[in-house]
């Protein structure tokens, strides 16, 4: 009963899928409360800091930083990418990427050209296959990334455009919305969008000490990395939604496979049987 073999064969191989499924979901829903955790925790620093940043972009000040002017010309375009490190979490990282492309495709067809830091194995691994220039990379952060971590590639597309080198930043990852929803996000980091709540200029502005430059300097580069890494904690909690959504469907569809093979298993054990036995009454017919 050669066939009847590989159908167990199958199954079994089915059931060992399905527990390694059941595993990562498990694992998952365990690390994704504790994700929220952090990305909740940190979303007020993040909105204050927006707050005030907006401040003093629509304040009436002598000195305007750099991160705050457009260039005339966008001749050089900058992509911090945020991917997971590890897959098996559905479409998620699929999906930024697609959109990425197609952004990245609309500034190509005007004249532009593209850098790209890539945090995440996912995104260096496909970027490296992308006819893009990758200037930077940082992977394997952890369920507790740090803020050190993130410096380095941050860095290189600040100076960038501090240097005129880089006309515009993008930052992309998937904003996470509620366990079932994951939004791929490509938005403006650099210059800084002005915001919509403080519309108008204002004819006040801040005393700064010791020098405006120095302090904005500082005040600005601490924004933009607290914009990343507040979009790095979206991104992780958004993997755990994700694989935990993904692989709940994979042990639901594992259990249906294993349904059907047995239902195959056992019409084919009772067709073996009935020819052995039309076999053995006609053998003893015939005698």
């Amino acid at each position: 009963m050669a066939g009847g073999r590989e159908i167990k064969t199958k199954i079994k191989s089915v059931q060992n899928t399905r527990k390694v499924t059941r595993a990562l979901e498990m694992v998952s829903a365990s690390k994704i409360r504790k994700a929220q955790e952090r990305m909740k925790s940190s979303r007020p620093y993040a909105r204050l800091m927006k707050q005030m940043i907006a401040h003093i972009s629509q304040a009436n000040a002598e000195y305007k930083h750099p991160f705050m002017l457009a260039h005339k010309q966008v001749k050089r375009v900058g992509y911090v990418v945020i991917s997971t490190d590890r897959g098996l979490a559905g479409a998620l990282n699929s999906g930024l990427f697609r959109k990425i492309v197609a952004d990245m495709r609309a500034w190509q067809d005007k004249g532009a050209e593209i850098d790209v830091v890539c945090i995440g194995q996912k995104a260096t691994a496909f970027f490296r296959r992308v006819k893009v220039n990758m200037v930077g990379s940082v992977t394997h952060l952890g369920e507790k990334p740090h803020i050190e971590q993130l410096i380095g590639v941050i860095k290189v597309m600040l100076d960038g455009y501090a240097n005129g080198g880089i006309d515009h930043v993008a930052l992309c990852y998937n904003d996470f919305v509620n366990t079932m929803t994951q939004q791929a996000t490509v938005e403006q980091l650099l210059p800084l969008p002005a915001d919509e709540s403080f519309k108008g200029r204002h004819d006040w502005d801040y005393i700064y000490e010791p020098e405006p430059n120095v302090v904005l300097d500082q005040v600005m580069t601490r924004y933009i990395e607290s914009l990343v890494y507040q979009a790095v904690l979206e991104n992780i909690a958004s993997e755990h939604a994700a694989r935990m959504v993904a692989m709940k469907a994979a042990s639901d569809n594992a259990t249906k496979l294993i349904g059907t093979l047995n239902l195959i298993y056992n019409k084919a054990r009772q067709a073996a049987i009935t020819q052995e036995i039309s076999e053995i009454v006609g053998g003893a017919a015939a005698v």
